[in-house]
């Protein structure tokens, strides 16, 4: 076994165990256990909310266990009713097929494929898809009392509002998805958020009646910040994982914009940090909030994850820049090339044919062009009140041009109105100047 602890002590100290069925503890400590989670592909990136089951796989994969991660091919085209209000839009095959795919590889940043211990990724529909129905309905459905089924959370906040047979059904399909990977890769535990305990139950008992085997659960807490708002959400909705719908400086400042109420739980969710290091960022919370040593630790370690070294290396320069007034001379290429994404963004034309290396860039134009100024009245009323600074440097009222030594890196200007308003110019400086369009008088050198 592993030299990490048992994941049931583990997931206890990091407030991860929710409830588990008897006999876990001992069928984990008698020997490696092969334990599953699912994974709605329904969208094309998993989110902030999923971390909590991959983290439960991370914890049993380094407690010497193995396991599997199950991409719902099959059950996405239903939809699980669990925590909905409403019937989901089912989706395509081919949508399925394309969200599998994408997802496959954002758990491989969590999980080893490698090693003795290495993880699978199965998608359940390579055996619900060639289902008979009169099979599935011989051989499983007679295994469940719907007067049960009526009592599971899962189905009984669904039936004021309406739940459909499709839905319905979703129990089942999952209880049979834990019977075909107990049959086929020996699976004897399913793990998820604590919303799912009837449907993993539902499938210990299955296996239990048609194998005669012993299988367990373990579920997780549900979520919610301390203000009461829902996990997972942001000012511009879901915090995906992927890059794409949410950059990874957003997916950063998520993180750091953590309450102090909240910082010290996502340590012991989100991250492996042990246990004396995630008590000293406690520490730091309550002697010297104002650092947020903790959220810059939990901001780190989840992006890093995520989204790699560089990335997060990249999101912690733009957040020190917007948000703790870092240098910006010091700002890397690729952090700029970032903050392309965040702020207002424009490219500087210069007047006529002239380069921004003999005429300079007219600040009056560049306040305008990036829309923080609303006409140059309103530029030259910022300058003279010193409202503005660029690079970091405030401007004088007589400060109208700026030159290309003064570039970021040769190509861009970092605008800033006020505290917090800013916008990034990239200015073109290979212009050539517009010759001379006249014959040279006598006497006269060449252009």
């Amino acid at each position: 076994m592993s030299d990490h602890p048992a994941p049931i002590s583990e997931l206890t100290w990091r407030e991860l165990l929710f409830q588990h069925t008897d006999g876990l503890a001992t069928a984990l400590r008698a020997g490696p256990v092969t334990g599953y989670c699912g994974f709605d592909p329904t969208a094309s990136s998993l989110h902030v909310g999923n971390l909590i089951p991959v983290m439960g796989l991370v914890h049993l994969q380094r407690a010497g266990h193995r396991p599997i991660a199950l991409v719902g091919g099959g059950t996405g085209m239903i939809g699980d009713p669990s925590g909905k209000s409403s019937e989901r839009t089912l989706q395509s095959l081919e949508t399925i097929a394309e969200n599998a795919s994408a997802i496959r590889g954002q758990l491989e940043r969590f999980l080893d494929f490698e090693g003795p211990h290495a993880a699978k990724l199965l998608n359940n529909v390579e055996w619900l898809a060639p289902l008979s129905l009169l099979d599935f309905l011989r051989d499983t459905g007679k295994h469940f009392s719907v007067n049960v089924m009526l009592a599971k959370d899962s189905v009984k906040s669904r039936l004021e509002s309406g739940i459909s047979f499709t839905e319905f059904s979703y129990m089942l399909l999952q209880a049979y998805d834990f019977l075909e990977l107990h049959r086929r890769e020996g699976v004897t535990l399913q793990i998820g958020g604590s919303d799912q305990w009837g449907n993993i139950t539902a499938g210990t008992d299955l296996i239990r009646r048609v194998t005669g085997h012993e299988a367990h659960a373990l579920t997780f807490p549900l979520i919610t910040n301390a203000n009461g708002t829902k996990f997972g959400k942001s000012e511009t909705g879901a915090v995906w994982l992927d890059a794409a719908r949410t950059s990874p400086y957003q997916f950063y400042q998520f993180w750091m914009s953590a309450d102090d109420r909240d910082v010290s739980r996502f340590l012991r969710f989100f991250t492996l940090l042990d246990l004396p290091l995630i008590e000293a960022l406690d520490a730091s919370v309550r002697t010297q909030p104002e650092k947020r040593e903790a959220q810059r630790a939990l901001a780190m370690d989840v992006t890093t994850r995520v989204h790699g070294e560089t990335a997060a290396r990249v999101a912690k320069e733009v957040s020190a820049l917007l948000f703790e007034k870092g240098d910006p001379t010091l700002l890397s290429i690729d952090a700029l090339e970032a903050l392309r994404a965040e702020i207002p963004f424009a490219t500087y034309e210069a007047a006529g044919e002239n380069s921004v290396a003999t005429e300079g860039v007219d600040v009056y134009a560049a306040l305008t062009t990036l829309g923080l100024a609303a006409s140059r009245g309103a530029a030259k009323r910022l300058l003279e009140q010193g409202g503005i600074s660029v690079n970091g440097a405030k401007l004088g009222a007589t400060d109208r041009t700026l030159h290309d030594e003064q570039l970021l890196v040769g190509r861009f200007l970092l605008l800033r109105k006020g505290a917090r308003d800013y916008g990034l110019l990239q200015v073109p400086t290979t212009r050539i100047p517009a010759p001379h369009h006249r014959a040279p008088l006598d006497g006269e050198a060449q252009p």
